[in-house]
C-alpha cells in the first residue's frame, strides 16, 4: 500500500517566519548612526525610508548585518509561525523552507549556518531547506511569501501563493494573510481543492 503524497507548503523565511524588517531596522540604525525612532517601522521594498539609496548600499548594509551582527540567527520569530507550522506538519503537510539568502557572494557558509541554527532554536518544523532565487522550481503546492516580485512571479506561473502581509506588499491582492492563524486557515481551505 503506497502512502498518499503530501501537500507541499513552500514557506519563505524573511518577513514570513522571521521578523527581518524589525531586526534589520535595529542594525540599520547602528549602521547609519541614527536613533532607532528616526527609522520608520513601515518601509517599502529596498528600505529607502531608512536612507538606503541603491543596491550597492543595501548589499553593504546586508553584509554587515549578516557577518557582524548575526542577522539570520538573531531575528525574532514572527508570532504564530512555530505554532501553526507545527499544526500543519502534524496534519500531514510537508513544510519546505525556501529562502534566497545566498544572493550576496562570499559568506554563504555563515548564512546557511545561521539559518539552520535559527530554525532549530525556534523549533520550526521542516522537511526540506532550499536556498534559491527561483522559488517556483522547488515544486510546492502552496507558497507563503512576502516579497512583491516573488509573489508576482509565482502567481504568473499559476502557482497558488499566499501573500504574508507587511508594508512592502500592501498593493498585492488576495489571497493575503496578516497573521499565521490566517495562513493556517487559507492553507486548509486550499487543501480541498488540491486533493479533491
Amino acid at each position: 500500500m503506497t502512502e498518499k503524497p503530501k501537500i507541499v507548503v513552500g514557506v519563505d523565511l524573511d518577513g514570513v517566519c522571521a521578523d527581518f524588517y524589525g531586526r534589520m531596522r535595529e542594525i540599520a540604525a547602528e549602521w547609519f548612526e541614527k536613533p532607532l525612532e528616526d527609522l520608520p517601522a513601515d518601509v517599502s521594498y529596498g528600505l529607502r525610508e531608512w536612507g538606503v539609496q541603491d543596491r550597492n548600499q543595501y548589499e553593504s548594509l546586508h553584509r554587515f548585518a549578516v557577518t557582524q551582527r548575526g542577522l539570520f540567527s538573531s531575528m525574532p520569530m514572527i508570532p504564530g509561525a512555530r505554532k501553526f507550522l507545527r499544526k500543519l506538519s502534524d496534519e500531514g503537510y510537508r513544510i519546505r523552507i525556501i529562502t534566497h539568502r545566498l544572493f550576496i557572494h562570499y559568506f554563504h557558509a555563515s548564512s546557511v549556518q545561521q539559518t539552520v541554527e535559527w530554525l532549530d532554536s525556534h523549533g520550526i518544523p521542516y522537511w526540506d531547506l532550499c536556498f534559491m532565487k527561483e522559488k517556483e522550481q522547488v515544486g510546492a503546492d502552496i507558497y507563503i511569501e512576502d516579497t512583491p516580485d516573488n509573489i508576482a512571479q509565482l502567481r504568473e506561473r499559476g502557482l497558488h501563493t499566499i501573500c504574508f502581509a507587511n508594508s512592502t506588499n500592501t498593493h498585492i491582492q488576495m489571497p493575503r494573510a496578516s497573521s499565521w492563524e490566517e495562513v493556517y486557515f487559507l492553507v486548509n481551505n486550499r487543501k480541498g481543492y488540491l486533493i479533491g
